[in-house]
């Protein structure tokens, strides 16, 4: 199906490009959307005398999301979640979270503009995309911690995986002999 682009699409094309796109395609996401129109004559013509407004609705909305990207990008989050002792989350952190998190701290995103293939599952620094709009792109960083006294820690750069790092043990400086006592003969006396 051959379709005239409203906006910007990533991997797609510019605004006012007509461009073949898979039927599901057009019909599912970009006209639903109001990403595109189909490409015939009368839709070519009203693209045509609503240009300029469609250009300044593109540009105001750009602007707006550069405002919000200069105040997000590279900021930290700090999310506290219950984990076992191997850093192993007991469940997973997905874009519904991060949309929460940053709600909290003022910021309105959509969950559809969190770029995360698969939850998170570990404790540790985690750098996370957002498209606050289709030619903005910005990096956020998400601290998963047990507590936020493990998340400052995390900031500083210690891993918090092992024991050493959660209960304060060496575990290479642990022998053999730290846990059993040499002097036992293995023979309980039952005087």
């Amino acid at each position: 199906m051959q379709v005239i682009l409203l906006e910007r699409v990533p991997k797609l094309g510019q605004m006012g490009e007509v461009v073949k796109v898979r039927d599901g395609f057009a019909r599912n996401f970009l006209l639903p959307q109001g990403k595109a129109l189909r490409a015939n004559d009368a839709n070519k013509k009203r693209f045509d005398s609503e240009r300029a407004t469609l250009e300044a609705r593109n540009l105001e909305r750009k602007s707006e999301a550069q405002k919000v990207a200069e105040v997000l990008d590279g900021k930290t989050f700090i999310m506290v979640r219950s984990a076992g002792e191997t850093g192993q989350l007991y469940g997973s952190v997905a874009a519904r979270d991060i949309v929460d998190a940053l709600a909290a701290e003022g910021f309105n995103i959509g969950r559809n503009q969190v770029d995360l293939n698969t939850p998170i599952k570990n404790i540790g620094l985690h750098k996370v995309v957002l498209h606050l709009h289709s030619e903005v792109e910005i990096t956020v960083e998400l601290n998963v911690a047990r507590s936020p006294e493990e998340a400052e820690r995390q900031t500083k750069g210690e891993s918090l995986t092992s024991a050493d790092a959660i209960y304060g043990i060496d575990e290479d400086a642990l022998r053999p002999e730290d846990f059993f006592d040499p002097e036992a003969d293995g023979v309980e006396d039952d005087e």
